[in-house]
C-alpha cells in the first residue's frame, strides 16, 4: 500500500464481492476502492474507519431505467426529488429515459438541456438515455458521440405525443443506423396490432386493463425485435419484460448468439394481478403486472439467467393523473426507493442471495450500459456502497418516499432489509433518511 494515501476503511462481516460473501476491510482512496482486504488488516495510518458490524456491504446499485422527467414535466418528477430517493434507497448510479421530460432526449441540443437541469440536483452519478423516434434517425450518432448510453424506442404509442413510436421500417432504419456505430436499442416490446385487437374497457376493474395488454402483445413485439437484430447483427435489450411466455424465445435465441439482453422489474416481480384491488391505478403499468404463476416463472428466468437484470422503471406522475379508471390514469409504478427491499424480500422468500440480488440489481445493469467502474466491490471501481440491514422489516408509509408524488403500489406493505446508508465514491451520502448535499457527476458513456 505504500505510495498509496487511504483516507477511509469500511469494515464489515459481510462484504458482497464477485468472489462471495466474506468479512472484508475495503479500502477507499480518492474516491475509488484501493483494495479488499482481510477483515482484521492494519487500518494505514491517518485513515478513518466506519465499522458495520454485520450489516452487510453492498456495492451500490445501478438502476439503468429512471423517468426522471425534468425539464417540463418537474411537477411530476425531478432529478433532486428523484436522486435523493435514489439515495435512500441504495442507488448510487442512475440512467434517466429519454421521454416525459420537455424536451424529449433526441437532439444534442435537448441531451445539452437536460445536463444543464440535472448537473446541479443530482444526489447519485447520473447519466442519460437517447431517444429513437421516426424523425431523428440523422441525430442518433451525434448523440452517442455525445456520451447517450444508447437508445429507446417504443413499438406501440408511449403515451406522450412527442415521442412517438417506430414502425417496423422505422425501427430496422434506426436499428441499422445504431448498431453501424456499435449502439444499443433498448425497446418497450409491445405490438400495436395485438393492443389494438384486444378488449378495451375503461373503468376500475383490473381484470379488463389486464386483458386489454395481453401477453401475445408482448411476445409478438419481441419475437420481431429478435428477428431483426439477428437479420442485422444489432444489440438489443428488452424493456422492463412481464410475459414469462417470452422466456423460452428469448433463451433460444442468446444460445444462437443474437445480442439481447431483458430486463424485468420490481413489480412484476413482487406483485400480482390477482392483488390489485378495483380502482387501485397506482398498480397500473404497460406491460402490466400479470398473474402469481406468470410471476414464477419470471423467477425461473431470473434464475437461468435469462433475464439479465432488475431494475426500477420509475415512471411517477401526479396524484390526480391517477384517476381510479385503469384505461384514462397513467401508467407507471413509483418504486425507485424501494427496489432493493421488495426485490430482496421476496427473493429471499424463494430461497436466492443478496449475491444473486447485487447480480440483478448491480452488476448486470453496470455491464449492460458500459459502467465498469460501477457495479461490483473490487480493486479499481467507484467506492459507491449500499449498507443493508437484510434482518429488518419496515412499513411501506408513502409520507416516508423522496420521490416528489408520494404515490406507490407499495404502500402498507412489509419490506425486508433496511438501507442503513449510502456511500458515493467513498462520501456517505445518505444515512438513516438523511441526505447531504447533491454529490453526484453526469455520466457519459466510454468517459
Amino acid at each position: 500500500m505504500s505510495g498509496v494515501d487511504v483516507k477511509l476503511v469500511l469494515r464489515s462481516t459481510r462484504v458482497v464481492t464477485p468472489e462471495g460473501t466474506r468479512a472484508a476491510a475495503v479500502l477507499v482512496a480518492d474516491g475509488a476502492i484501493e483494495a479488499v482486504l482481510p477483515y482484521e488488516t492494519e487500518v494505514p495510518a491517518g485513515a478513518r474507519v466506519e465499522d458495520f458490524g454485520d450489516d452487510v456491504l453492498l456495492p451500490g446499485l445501478v438502476d439503468t431505467h429512471v423517468h426522471v422527467n425534468d425539464p417540463g414535466r418537474t411537477e411530476w418528477e425531478g432529478f433532486w426529488t428523484a436522486t435523493r430517493a435514489a439515495a435512500a434507497g441504495g442507488i448510487t448510479t442512475l440512467l434517466d429515459m429519454p421521454l416525459n421530460s420537455l424536451p424529449p432526449t433526441t437532439t444534442v441540443e435537448n441531451l445539452r438541456v437536460k445536463q444543464q437541469v440535472a448537473a446541479p440536483k443530482a444526489h447519485v452519478d447520473t447519466g442519460f438515455w437517447g431517444g429513437a423516434i421516426p424523425s431523428n434517425t440523422k441525430d442518433l450518432r451525434p448523440l452517442s458521440e455525445a456520451g447517450v448510453f444508447g437508445f429507446k424506442c417504443f413499438l406501440s404509442p408511449s403515451g406522450v405525443e412527442e415521442f412517438p413510436e417506430l414502425d417496423q421500417e422505422q425501427l430496422a432504419r434506426s436499428m441499422a443506423e445504431v448498431a453501424g456505430f456499435g449502439g444499443l436499442m433498448i425497446v418497450h416490446a409491445e405490438d400495436p396490432h395485438h393492443l389494438a385487437s384486444a378488449p378495451q374497457k375503461s373503468g376500475e376493474k383490473y381484470a379488463d386493463f389486464l386483458a386489454s395488454r395481453p401477453r401475445d402483445a408482448e411476445n409478438a413485439a419481441i419475437e420481431g425485435l429478435i428477428a431483426q437484430a439477428r437479420r442485422l447483427n444489432a444489440r438489443i435489450h428488452v424493456l422492463h419484460l412481464s410475459s414469462s411466455d417470452a422466456l423460452p424465445l428469448i433463451a433460444a435465441a442468446k444460445a444462437e448468439g443474437v445480442r439481447v439482453t431483458v430486463e424485468s422489474c420490481p413489480h412484476f416481480l413482487t406483485l400480482t394481478a390477482e392483488e390489485v384491488p378495483d380502482g387501485a391505478t397506482e398498480f397500473k403499468c404497460c406491460p402490466p403486472i400479470r398473474e402469481s404463476a406468470n410471476q414464477d416463472a419470471l423467477w425461473a428466468g431470473l434464475a437461468d439467467g435469462t433475464i439479465d437484470c432488475v431494475v426500477s422503471d420509475h415512471s411517477p406522475c401526479t396524484t390526480d393523473l391517477k384517476t381510479p379508471d385503469f384505461a384514462s390514469a397513467w401508467g407507471g409504478i413509483s418504486s425507485l426507493q424501494l427496489g432493493l427491499p421488495a426485490i430482496w424480500t421476496e427473493a429471499r422468500r424463494r430461497g436466492h442471495s443478496l449475491e444473486d440480488v447485487v447480480r440483478w440489481m448491480s452488476t448486470a445493469p453496470a455491464e449492460l450500459a458500459g459502467l465498469s467502474r460501477k457495479g461490483a466491490i473490487e480493486a479499481g471501481r467507484d467506492a459507491d456502497f449500499a449498507v443493508l440491514a437484510p434482518d429488518e422489516t419496515f412499513t411501506v408509509d408513502p409520507a416516508g418516499l423522496f420521490h416528489r408524488n408520494q404515490v406507490t403500489a407499495y404502500a402498507g406493505k412489509t419490506l425486508q432489509g433496511v438501507v442503513r446508508s449510502t456511500w458515493l465514491r467513498g462520501t456517505r451520502i445518505a444515512a438513516d433518511g438523511v441526505l447531504a448535499e447533491p454529490a453526484g457527476r453526469l455520466l457519459e458513456r466510454n468517459r
